[in-house]
């Protein structure tokens, strides 16, 4: 099964995306996609590495998610992404314009391939105010757009808010 889990900031989203995975009864790979570039984003890395079951794999790519998913997806394993939005980031950081578009289609072309159960958590940005400068555009923009790509692929789409689910595709949780 292919699962997409939104959510705003401290939204419980990677936290359903981790129980999910336990409950799977598969071998979990956490597949990281975050940089830490700061102390606050280490700190952020630091309590998602001491929530998480020391019995996990741990892969952390932050721009080549499609070779990495490909690269460890299985029938008997769960591959949880945690999280999208960073990984555009990254991407859209790059000297190089054209790198988010590759990366972006090489993910979509990918995702209906993938064997096992396949877990992605993002950020839902497009509830707020406009942002005001021109990258915070494209970011909410960019993030929309492949939002919508994946949850038409996906079996289950669910938007978390204040640590509560709620499906917004596919089987009840």
């Amino acid at each position: 099964m292919l699962q997409l889990i939104l959510g705003g900031a401290r939204s419980g989203k990677s936290r359903l995306a981790e129980k999910l995975a336990s409950e799977s009864a598969l071998a979990v790979t956490y597949i990281a996609t975050s940089e830490p570039l700061d102390g606050e984003m280490s700190a952020r890395v630091q309590m998602h590495r001491e929530r998480r079951p020391s019995h996990w794999a741990l892969v952390e790519e932050p721009l080549a998610l499609a070779r990495v998913l490909r690269e460890n997806a299985s029938a008997e394993r769960c591959l949880l992404v945690d999280c999208l939005t960073l990984w555009m980031t990254n991407l859209l950081l790059q000297d190089d314009p054209q790198r988010l578009a590759d990366e972006r289609q090489a993910l979509l072309d990918c995702l209906d391939e993938l064997p096992g159960e396949i877990i992605l958590v993002s950020n839902e940005t497009g509830m707020g105010v406009v942002p005001l400068g021109e990258l915070t555009r494209r970011f909410v923009d960019e993030s929309g757009w492949l939002h919508q790509a994946i949850a038409e692929r996906c079996q289950r789409v669910v938007l978390t808010v204040a640590g509560l689910p709620l499906t917004l595709k596919g089987p009840a949780l």
